[in-house]
């Protein structure tokens, strides 16, 4: 386990939590073109109609519109693959709000300050993150046709951008001005978390469970027209046509083909595993024959691979030891419809397979039998130890109510319907030192410096008037 740990888009046996937001950091690496034009996407644009124009919240002589904060909440959700529930994206939108508060603080002192953004390192990230758009469609006359399609010109784009790279940067530097980090050697680290342990995370509580996974499937017919569609997909790419222009006419992934099927970086434990293993299997530059995840067949092309960095500038590993990976992709969807009946097929059929479990029928048989899940840890069903926070709020909820031995209700979530056996139960507790002496230092200096950084955002709300008209 990590002090650092934080909920992730789990996966589609679990459901899914999504983790806090990250607004403040500007990363060329992982926003460009997302940043760029998806904010401003008609999908984008339908999630924050109703608000348009309405002011969020008041900050001395400025505004806090909520167009704005949608656009950081689609953008969130978007890179993070994350469909929070309505109190979840409740919960979101007001971190936002108070982020983006904060943000205007933050600029107007430093400006007042006189702290400046050169217009030399403003134009070089905004031009970077320009070709870097421009790439990622294929070629310059996708990216013109995108900005037709948004209404933008690349100017405006250009400027848009200018000013949010001006503003972070301003932002970036008087934080670091007023809120240095302090370097914190290992002994120090180490008397600390002795001195502050309600400081510290918990280890979350853990469950061992095994799964049944009933998925929603189409038709024969169906199904083998939206392979068909899949198959011809790719071949129009392997005959020279760009994988973005492909993307947005044919991919039923609505945001990721704005962007010409880009997805961001992902890492696993991510996504369907089906998906998943596809993707970590290709190399930089490979074109994925069509594989069938939980939601359609997918063309998968990987970008680049790269591995995480731990806040002490090494390599990151994930549970198991080894390098954490995160690989920047793109895909094609391809939708295979389900009709109500098939539905209602694999929902009667997951009632009768739990109304089994409950007479005593042993559970690893009805898995062998009927279970369809992929992940990579369900041999006979077993799942093994997972973190309560991977689960979402409605099937933790669930697991809350059971005692080891019992078998949860049918729980439905995208994947499909869902029936979980309890098989054991750690409870929550606190780290201890040995497990998390390899990331102490940078913990404690991190949480030394967010502790500085509120004190200081703090005495900054109090000398202003904010106002909340709505969150």
């Amino acid at each position: 386990m990590r002090l650092a740990e934080a909920s992730r888009d789990c996966k589609a046996a679990t459901g899914r939590s999504s983790g806090g937001t990250a607004i403040g950091g500007l990363s060329l690496k992982h926003t460009t073109w997302l940043a760029l034009v998806l904010a401003l996407s008609a999908t984008a644009g339908e999630a924050r109609a109703q608000r348009l124009d309405g002011i969020a919240a008041v900050v001395n002589d400025e505004v806090v519109l909520q167009s704005e904060v949608e656009e950081q909440l689609y953008l969130f959700l978007l890179r993070n693959q994350a469909r929070p529930d309505s109190a979840e994206t409740d919960t979101l939108r007001r971190e936002i709000l108070d982020q983006l508060i904060d943000e205007k603080l933050i600029v107007a002192e430093a400006k007042r300050q006189g702290v400046t953004a050169p217009d030399a390192e403003v134009n070089q990230q905004v031009e970077q993150a320009m070709r870097e758009a421009k790439e990622r469609l294929g070629s310059a006359e996708a990216f013109a046709e995108q900005l037709k399609r948004e209404n933008l010109t690349e100017d405006k784009l250009r400027e848009k951008y200018r000013n949010e790279v001006r503003r972070q940067m301003l932002a970036q530097r008087l934080v670091q001005k007023q809120v240095a980090h302090k370097q914190v050697s290992q002994a120090e680290a180490e008397a600390y978390f002795k001195a502050h342990p309600e400081k510290f995370p918990k280890m979350p509580g853990q469950v061992r469970v095994s799964l049944i996974q009933i998925p929603v499937m189409p038709d024969s017919v169906t199904e083998a027209k939206a392979r068909a569609a899949a198959v011809a997909a790719r071949a129009r790419i392997s005959k020279g046509e760009k994988f973005a222009k492909v993307a947005a006419e044919v991919s039923d992934d609505p945001a990721s083909a704005r962007a010409g099927g880009d997805l961001g970086f992902l890492t696993k434990g991510n996504a369907d595993p089906a998906f998943e293993r596809a993707l970590f299997s290709q190399k930089p530059g490979q074109l994925g024959q069509p594989v069938r995840g939980a939601f359609g067949w997918h063309i998968i092309e990987v970008i680049e691979r790269d591995t995480l960095k731990n806040r002490a500038g090494r390599d990151s590993t994930d549970e198991d030891g080894n390098p954490a990976i995160e690989i920047h992709a793109r895909h094609i969807l391809i939708r295979a419809e389900v009709s109500d009946a098939d539905v209602a097929r694999a929902r009667a059929l997951a009632n009768r397979v739990r109304a089994e479990a409950k007479k005593g029928t042993d559970f690893t048989t009805l898995v062998r039998r009927y279970s369809k899940y992929q992940g990579p840890q369900a041999e006979d069903g077993d799942l093994g130890f997972l973190s309560t926070t991977t689960f979402t709020p409605m099937f933790r909820a669930a697991l809350d109510t059971l005692e080891v031995g019992d078998v949860s209700g049918v729980l439905e979530n995208r994947a499909g319907f869902n029936i979980f056996k309890l098989t054991d139960r750690k409870p929550e507790r606190a780290y201890r030192l040995e497990e998390i002496r390899d990331e102490l230092v940078g913990g404690v200096a991190q949480i030394q410096f967010h502790e500085k950084y509120e004190q200081w955002v703090k005495g900054l709300r109090a000398k202003a008037h904010i106002e909340i008209r709505s969150s």
